[in-house]
């Protein structure tokens, strides 16, 4: 079975190819970063200029043009279509309580830009002050809680607009 690979070029180009299509191109490696590729009998050096493995990350000079290339697999597809993408702005838009409890303090006002690990409220559960942060950056929409309230689990605390 191929596997499929998308390369995103520049953050605007996407690039879909499979383990057929890269067993068909010619790839010799000249040195440490540079590469001699043949495709579609196309001649082309690649230099690696800059390379993060773990983020799957490459800067590659090609014909004096730099380009930016993210590789994904299905695996990065799948988290993608979830909506948990790496990196980017999460797509959480409210806050609910993860257990029962009872409002500390607030630490926030609505239309508040905060950052993503702001404290956005104190929750006491279990004689224990947990510290709710902020999954992402944003404004806040609105804030349900109340300081001193009592709040039950998967009840809405706070909006991001």
């Amino acid at each position: 079975m191929s596997k499929t690979y998308t390369l995103e070029v520049n953050s605007n180009i996407e690039l879909k190819l499979n383990s057929l299509d890269i067993a068909n191109t010619d790839i010799i490696k000249i040195s440490n970063t540079k590469y001699h590729v043949i495709d579609k009998n196309k001649s082309i050096i690649a230099d690696i200029t800059k390379a993060d493995f773990n983020s799957k990350s490459y800067e590659v000079k090609v014909n004096n043009n730099t380009y930016n290339i993210n590789i994904n697999n299905e695996l990065h597809q799948l988290i993608k279509d979830m909506g948990f993408t790496i990196g980017k702005s999460k797509l959480i838009n409210e806050i609910k309580a993860p257990m029962p409890g009872l409002i500390l303090d607030i630490n926030i006002k609505v239309g508040q830009d905060i950052k993503e690990n702001d404290t956005l409220l104190v929750l006491e559960a279990m004689k224990m002050e947990n510290i709710i942060t902020s999954p992402r950056d944003g404004i806040i929409k609105t804030i349900s809680a109340v300081k001193g309230n009592a709040v039950e689990k998967n009840e809405l605390l706070i909006e991001f607009e």
